[in-house]
């Protein structure tokens, strides 16, 4: 992954207020992945909107480690569920077609 693509830990964590521990913890708890480079902790650009989101919960809900992960899974669930059905939907109009 080219370094373009990541955003020091620190740098992320002074921009949104929050404490680099709670983005440890949400690496721990498998919510996020974190790059280790030149003894500096990176964010793959890909994983900012999640990680903003988890954010937010935490500050403006005040929801806690274990309350973004059930979140978490459930949106990730409900995210699968989806696809699932736009699948079954093409599925059935090929039929219909037939």
């Amino acid at each position: 992954m080219a370094t373009e693509d990541l955003i020091e830990a620190t740098v992320f964590c002074t921009y949104h207020q929050v404490e680099y521990s709670f983005i440890a913890s949400l690496e721990e708890a498998g919510l996020v992945q974190l790059t280790f480079i030149n003894q500096q902790y990176f964010i793959p650009n890909t994983q900012l909107l999640q990680l903003e989101k988890m954010i937010r919960l935490h500050q403006e809900l005040d929801i806690n480690l274990p309350g973004i992960e059930a979140i978490a899974h459930v949106l990730q669930r409900m995210e699968d569920l989806q696809q699932q059905n736009i699948s079954l939907i093409n599925k059935l109009r090929l039929y219909e077609q037939v």
